[in-house]
């Protein structure tokens, strides 16, 4: 209940800015209510102008049905700008959730990203939000105008006849209580639902970016099954939250039977006593109908409303998390960089009861190659990820050109290395896009040139566009070497005064890879540059070759002497 009253607090402050829109809105609800109210009356007195067989008063007759008339198009015109506006701010409100939720995730660290599932992720930022929007869309007016009509018919009622009323208000709590009891159980289970269905698009996002390697393993049979487990638990969550529900209908329905059938059989009895007119019965009738409507509504309303509040809790969840802390000074750039760094006393782990790196010391000096050399898991691209402050270090210090990176900001490190890894990242846009994406105003024939040096430009020009060719998603409709050179040639268009090569050349034919060596060899000449390579061949001309096992730099020099010492890069350079 509390988490409730937190959500509809933030749901407020986002419709703050609509304010004037809203109030409008409550005022056509008011207005929608009070003509709905207006039409029994006028039907009842409708009712009373028929005294007899040949005994009309059709003058009255005939204004009533003018003014019930009126009120009717009064009712459907306010219905429809009512509808408009809510929706417009429905949909206002949906963009700016969805907004501060990609913002969000534009200042959340890398570790969030690698530590939760990108379907998940996905799944809060497009389908919680829009059915966030569904239930604030369906409840936003019918809550409002129920409750407003409830309240209405009542004192409408009183009005009219008391005794009739009194046999409402005695059949109420029964409606409050199945109310009640259906808002409070649907809560947690259409939070549940929201939860596995998260988790199944997950499961189908991850799948569908590895199908290739699912069919290569015939492992379509077990990726099904992990499949129909999460699609059965969103099944069993799904029912559970639709059989609660369920409930609404009859349950609302037999109170309403209840009511009515009150209301008419003492209608009837003051009718016969004369303490009530015929009309009065055919309005308190039609009143009994409206009074026991919006409870219905409001039950339907209350599921809506608690399945989106369920979803725009994991929103503001995602919205909440903590940010990449900020930098210590916004003004401290890295100027006139030469490519010194110096790495004291570095220790560092993802998960802290792991220990990964730990107490490493290393000094390169401005235009040296660094190969960064060792098993999987020794370290090696934990290095550039702390170089690029993808991560922080847990203590020590990273200095470039002398200045501790932790008081450098972010942007001004990153400005400084250029980074090709060895997965590849493409958008949906045009190869130029592509090869332009860290500086989007190059000319096309930087563009084309950057892409002649990675020795990209001859399979560009065979595309069906050229450089105006769309990259599907992910660089789909491209082969793994070719997207590995787009991204070459990205770094290429304004080479940095460091160089970042993680196994950059993975995914490219032997001959070509020739060509792009020689490449890097001429970007590398007066840059510092760490190379990280599982192919020691690619590493043989480093000025310096760290041998990385379990966190440690336990050997380093150049391959001569590493050869030399004959111990572990000696033993992984005979074993290749």
């Amino acid at each position: 209940m509390k988490n409730n009253k937190n959500t509809l607090k933030r749901i407020l402050n986002l419709l703050s800015p609509y304010k004037l829109k809203t109030v409008i809105s409550i005022l056509l609800a008011v207005i929608i209510v009070l003509t709905t109210l207006y039409l029994p009356i006028l039907t009842g007195r409708a009712v009373d102008t028929i005294v007899s067989k040949g005994n009309v008063d059709f003058i009255k007759l005939s204004s009533i049905v003018i003014m019930m008339v009126i009120m009717m198009a009064v009712t459907a015109a306010s219905q429809w700008c009512m509808t408009a506006i809510n929706n417009g701010v429905a949909y206002h409100m949906v963009r700016d959730i969805r907004n501060q939720a990609f913002r969000k995730l534009m200042k959340l660290p890398i570790s969030y990203v690698d530590s939760n599932s990108h379907g998940e992720i996905i799944n809060k930022v497009i389908n919680d939000v829009d059915q966030f929007s569904e239930g604030l869309l369906m409840g936003f007016a019918q809550f409002f105008t129920g409750a407003l009509t409830i309240v209405l018919t009542v004192i409408i009622l009183f009005t009219i006849n008391v005794y009739v009323t009194l046999v409402v208000l005695f059949v109420t709590p029964l409606a409050v209580l199945v109310a009640g009891f259906i808002a409070k159980n649907t809560y947690k289970y259409f939070k549940s639902q929201s939860e596995r269905r998260a988790k199944m698009t997950g499961i189908v996002d991850e799948m569908v970016a590895g199908l290739s390697t699912v069919k290569n393993f015939t492992m379509e049979d077990r990726v099904e099954s992990k499949f129909k487990e999460a699609d059965e638990a969103l099944r069993e969550a799904g029912q559970n939250a639709i059989f609660i529900s369920a409930t609404a209908f009859p349950a609302t329905r037999f109170v309403n039977a209840l009511v009515y059938a009150g209301v008419a059989v003492a209608g009837a009895l003051l009718s016969i006593t004369g303490r009530m007119s015929v009309g009065q019965l055919a309005s308190v009738l039609s009143y009994a109908t409206q009074y026991t409507k919006p409870f219905n509504e409001i039950s339907g309303v209350v599921t809506e409303l608690q399945n989106s509040f369920a979803c725009a809790a994991r929103v503001f969840a995602l919205i909440d998390e903590e940010e990449i802390l900020p930098d210590k000074d916004p003004n401290n750039y890295l100027k006139d960089v030469d490519g010194n760094v110096e790495v004291t006393h570095v220790y560092f782990s993802y998960d802290k009861s792991k220990k990964l790196i730990e107490d490493l010391n290393l000094d390169v000096k401005a235009g040296q190659r660094i190969a960064i050399v060792g098993p999987t898991g020794s370290g090696k691209s934990t290095i550039i990820n702390l170089l690029m402050r993808f991560y922080d270090v847990d203590s020590g210090s990273i200095k470039i050109e002398g200045k501790d990176i932790n008081d450098i900001k972010r942007k001004s490190i990153r400005e400084n290395f250029g980074m090709v890894l060895q997965e590849t990242w493409l958008k949906n846009a045009s190869i130029r896009d592509n090869i332009a994406f860290g500086k989007p105003d190059a000319s096309l024939e930087d563009i084309k040139r950057a892409a002649k040096e990675a020795y990209a430009d001859s399979f560009i020009k065979r595309l069906p566009d050229g450089y105006d060719t769309i990259v599907s998603e992910g660089g789909e409709n491209l082969s793994a070497g070719q997207r590995q050179l787009l991204c070459i040639a990205r770094i290429m268009l304004e080479i940095p005064p460091m160089l970042i090569l993680d196994e950059a050349t993975s995914s490219i034919d032997t001959m070509t890879e020739a060509r792009i060596s020689k490449a890097f060899d001429k970007m590398m000449i007066g840059r510092t540059s760490f190379v990280v390579a599982h192919r020691l061949s690619t590493i043989k001309n480093a000025d310096m070759i760290l041998v990385l096992k379990d966190g440690h730099i336990i050997e380093q020099g150049n391959h001569k002497e590493l050869m030399d010492m004959k111990g572990f890069y000696y033993e992984l350079n005979n074993a290749v």
